[in-house]
C-alpha cells in the first residue's frame, strides 16, 4: 500500500479497529476514512452501498461486528447472527461493486469445531459441529469468509481473511457481564485491589488452557496479510481455504494467566478456584504455521500485553 491510498477502516473504534488505526497511523497513512455507527449503519444496504460509491476507497479493512462474551452470545443470538451477517454481505458486496482493490476481514477462531484436533488448522473448518454457546456468531464469521472466497473467485477480487485467537489489549471491553475472560479478570483483580479483598475468585479449575494476543500484535499481522503481493497470497491459500490463522502459537492455563494478572494488578490477597463452575473447552490452540511460513511472528508476550492493558484501563478509569 502507498501511503496516500485511501483506506476505510470498518469498526475503527472496537479493540482490533482502533489497533489497526495505531498501526496505519504510526506507518505514516494519513488517507483513513472511518465512521462511527451514528454516522453509519453497516446494516443497512443502501447507506454501505451510497458510502462506498462516495469515497471510493482504495482498500476496505472490515474490523466490525457484534461481538460480546458467553452470556451476551447466549442472550443475543438472533442479534449476533443478523447484524454480523448484515454487515459482512453489505460491506463486501459494495467493496466489489466500487472496484476496492483489496479487502480484509476479521474473523474469529469460533469458526473452528468444538472439538477439533489441537492446534487448530485452517482445514478444521466446516469438518464438525460448532461451539453451541456462539453458534450464531461463528456461522457469521463462517459466511463472511466465504463471501470473500465466492466473491474472488466469480470477481477475480482480491479478498482476504485472518482468523485471530482470544485478543485483549488497549480498547477492550470491560462491561462486567459482556466482556471476555481478561477484561473480566483484570476488573475482578483490579476491584479486590481496591477494596482490600482477601481473595479473587476465578471460575472453575484453572488448568483449561487458552491462547492469547496483545491486540497490536493483531494488528500488525493484518496489515502484513493486507500487503502481501496476490500471487504470494494464493500461492499460500487456496480459492475454498483461503484464511489465515493469527496467533502466538503458544499457550497458558487460565490458572497461569490469572497468577501473571494478579502480579500486574499488584493484588495480594489469595487466588481461588470455584471448581463447581465449568472450564469450557479444555484447550484452545491454533495452528500459525501458515503465517509463520510467510514470514510473521508475534513479539508481546503476555506479561507485557496485560501491563500495558492495566496502564491503559488506569487512565481510562481514572478519567
Amino acid at each position: 500500500m502507498n501511503l496516500e491510498d485511501k483506506i476505510y477502516i470498518a469498526g475503527h473504534s472496537g479493540l482490533v479497529g482502533s489497533a489497526i488505526v495505531r498501526q496505519l497511523e504510526s506507518r505514516g497513512f494519513s488517507n483513513l476514512i472511518m465512521r462511527t455507527h451514528n454516522d453509519l449503519d453497516l446494516t443497512s444496504q443502501a447507506d454501505v452501498q451510497n458510502f462506498l460509491k462516495q469515497e471510493k476507497p482504495d482498500y476496505v479493512i472490515l474490523a466490525a461486528g457484534k461481538v460480546g462474551g458467553i452470556y451476551a452470545n447466549n442472550i443475543y443470538p438472533a442479534d449476533f447472527i443478523y447484524n454480523n451477517m448484515m454487515i459482512e454481505a453489505n460491506v463486501i458486496n459494495s467493496a466489489y461493486e466500487n472496484k476496492v482493490k483489496r479487502l480484509l476481514f476479521l474473523g474469529s477462531t469460533c469458526v473452528y469445531p468444538k472439538s477439533v484436533e489441537q492446534p487448530m488448522r485452517e482445514e478444521a473448518i466446516l469438518t464438525d459441529v460448532l461451539e453451541p454457546t456462539n453458534e450464531p456468531y461463528a456461522l457469521a464469521k463462517i459466511a463472511g469468509i466465504k463471501l470473500c472466497e465466492s466473491y474472488n473467485r466469480q470477481h477475480d477480487t482480491d479478498f482476504r481473511s485472518v482468523m485471530p485467537t482470544n485478543l485483549y489489549g488497549i480498547n477492550d471491553n470491560f462491561h462486567p457481564e459482556n466482556s471476555h475472560v481478561i477484561p473480566a479478570l483484570m476488573l475482578r483483580f483490579h476491584q479486590a485491589k481496591v477494596n482490600n479483598n482477601e481473595e479473587v475468585v476465578v471460575w472453575g479449575t484453572g488448568k483449561a488452557m487458552r491462547e492469547f494476543m496483545y491486540v497490536d500484535d493483531m494488528a500488525e499481522a493484518s496489515l502484513f496479510v493486507l500487503e502481501l503481493d496476490k500471487e504470494t497470497y494464493k500461492t499460500n491459500t487456496k480459492p475454498m481455504l483461503s484464511h489465515i490463522n493469527v496467533g502466538t502459537g503458544l499457550d497458558v492455563t487460565i490458572s497461569e494467566m490469572a497468577e501473571t494478572m494478579k502480579k500486574v494488578v499488584g493484588f495480594e490477597g489469595a487466588l481461588t478456584f470455584d471448581t463447581s463452575k465449568p472450564d469450557g473447552t479444555p484447550r484452545k490452540l491454533i495452528d500459525i504455521s501458515r503465517l509463520s511460513n510467510l514470514g510473521w511472528n508475534y513479539s508481546i508476550n503476555l506479561e507485557d500485553g496485560l501491563r500495558k492493558t492495566y496502564k491503559w484501563y488506569l487512565t481510562e478509569r481514572n478519567k
